[in-house]
């Protein structure tokens, strides 16, 4: 807390970010670009698709990337999102 105090008055905004939490560098994660541009609705899909039915198991990733190909959400290439991917979005990995 004293750290934060002390960059708040004399300190790097970069570095006060980075004390934060706040992400500073780097590509883009999946659900940031979601929520930026979607409002959040594809991590939203993914998530409704993967959590257990009362019928049976949860979907595995590949179905539930498969099921966003078909809601029209691809990745930047155009292309179905790999189960990685999924995963990362979820906060599986």
């Amino acid at each position: 807390m004293r750290l934060l105090n002390k960059l708040k008055r004399n300190g790097d905004p970069w570095l006060l970010k980075r004390v934060a939490g706040v992400k500073v560098e780097g590509r883009r994660s999946n659900v940031e670009i979601d929520a930026a541009e979607q409002g959040g609705q594809m991590v939203a899909l993914a998530r409704k698709l993967r959590r257990k039915s009362p019928k049976g198991g949860r979907r595995s990733l590949r179905a539930v990337a498969a099921e966003l190909a078909k809601a029209g959400f691809l990745n930047r290439t155009g292309k179905p999102y790999a189960a990685t991917a999924v995963a990362r979005m979820l906060g599986e990995l």
